[in-house]
């Protein structure tokens, strides 16, 4: 061992290799940089030396310098490559939260494009030649979109609850019914929210049965808000009780001073209800019932970047957009771009809201997955024959804390392959592959659904299921 660490060359010769310079040319870095990373390198060798690890070459030999450098190499890559990556998700879940939830139509991805590469007139007006809101970027079109009055855009939904709370509510009572005190993703909770905002919580009726009369009794001069969530992440049914929303609406009109402000959750723009798609309240039909603020996300139904979107009467937005904790929850250039794009589709209309990929993945056929689905399993089997394959009904989900109660039927593909398992083939096409391929596992079978792949994709996914 003494003889190996001995053995080992100094980091000076190893700098004078020629592998060192090449390394510095591929990988455009400074000599303090390189240097440093092969002094680790070398330390890493000394250590799996002195611990019996060390599985390489000989010490002192071309064939061990080859391996240092080659470390080196392996070392540099992972330390300059994204872990941000793309990946293939095939498990049919359209708005799969761990997978980054919705994918951005093409013309809001241009978009994004155009405006981070450039300068813009993100806070400018070019007419005026003075200085200007990025709240203008979109407002017009949500107030197109959704018929508010006025509307303003923070980073993400709970924050949209939160500046909500804290500017129309600090010290005063929201009346919630304990049936709606949900607890969204990363166990961030509703009523948690409502603490850290200095609005006091009034939880009015039970878990499974809230009638008018709880609000009424609640009410009184201390009331700033009443306050519906829409339960968009789960389902409670059987015995239940709920109030809907122009009854609400109607009592904080008669009520003095009391607003009505529901949180819509996923933020629905398109009616899916009309292609037999959940039951998801529409954004406009909740302002024209009369509610004085609406918010919702920007990332799950509605198709486009993550962030919290607020509508509602321009006397409370503008309260809203004047508080100092505006400037705290405000989204950047790249947001907006990407949501102005979403944006224009939606104000397109029914033409526009096909590019909208979670819009298109939602409403497309059992009959073109159908089809889909058999041309990839004819085209695996005829390029390899290590695996079974079959095609069976099977359910889509929509993911993202949305429509917890809908399945969309779909046509998913089993795979058995003759030697490995399940579980062998997700994890060799989660890690050995570029990009990174997600399926589902059931019953020892790979299952995948062309639901969340494109045509692109398909072809890389056959490519790699071939190879395999």
């Amino acid at each position: 061992m003494k003889e190996w660490l001995r053995s080992i060359p100094a980091v000076h010769e190893l700098q004078n290799h020629e592998q060192f310079n090449t390394l510095l040319r591929e990988n455009h870095l400074d000599v303090t940089q390189l240097t440093n990373k092969l002094k680790e390198a070398v330390d890493q060798i000394r250590s799996q030396i002195l611990t019996g690890d060390w599985q390489g070459s000989t010490p002192g030999t071309n064939q061990f310098i080859d391996e240092v450098f080659q470390l080196l190499g392996i070392t540099i890559k992972k330390q300059f490559s994204y872990t941000i990556e793309k990946v293939i998700n095939a498990t049919g879940t359209i708005l799969h939260t761990n997978l980054g939830r919705a994918r951005l139509s093409d013309n809001a991805i241009l978009h994004v494009v155009e405006t981070a590469q450039n300068y813009s007139n993100l806070e400018y007006k070019l007419h005026e030649g003075e200085r200007g809101s990025r709240h203008s970027h979109v407002e017009d079109l949500l107030k197109e979109i959704t018929g508010a009055e006025a509307a303003m855009v923070v980073n993400n939904n709970a924050a949209g609850v939160y500046l909500v709370l804290r500017a129309l509510a600090e010290n005063k009572e929201v009346i919630v019914s304990r049936g709606q005190l949900v607890e969204i993703g990363g166990s961030f909770r509703i009523s948690s929210i409502m603490e850290e905002s200095g609005a006091k919580l009034v939880e009015v009726g039970t878990t499974n049965k809230t009638h008018l009369y709880d609000y009424e009794k609640a009410l009184n001069s201390e009331t700033a808000i009443i306050m519906k969530v829409h339960t968009s992440n789960f389902k409670v049914i059987g015995f239940t009780k709920s109030v809907e929303t122009e009854e609400l609406i109607e009592l904080t009109n008669r009520t003095e001073n009391v607003i009505f402000y529901e949180d819509l959750g996923s933020g629905a723009l398109f009616d899916f209800r009309k292609h037999g798609i959940g039951d998801e309240p529409v954004v406009k039909e909740v302002i024209e019932m009369g509610a004085d603020i609406v918010s919702f996300s920007g990332d799950k139904l509605l198709g486009g970047p993550q962030a919290g979107i607020i509508a509602g009467k321009k006397k409370i937005i503008d309260t809203l957009k004047k508080h100092q904790l505006a400037r705290v929850v405000r989204v950047d250039k790249m947001t907006l771009a990407a949501l102005e794009g979403t944006l224009i589709d939606y104000a397109r209309g029914e033409n526009g809201v096909q590019n909208i990929p979670t819009i298109r993945d939602l409403l497309v056929s059992t009959d073109e997955l159908d089809v889909r689905s058999t041309r990839f399993v004819t085209n695996l089997l005829q390029g390899s024959d290590n695996f079974q394959a079959k095609i069976f009904p099977g359910t889509s989900q929509v993911g993202g804390g949305t429509m917890p109660d809908v399945g969309l039927p779909t046509m998913v593909i089993s795979l058995k392959h003759h030697t490995l398992t399940a579980e062998q083939v997700g994890k060799t096409l989660r890690t050995e592959y570029k990009p990174a391929i997600v399926g589902r596992i059931q019953k020892d079978e790979f299952i995948i659904d062309l639901r969340t792949v494109t045509e692109e994709e398909e072809k890389l996914l056959l490519q790699v299921l071939i190879q395999l």
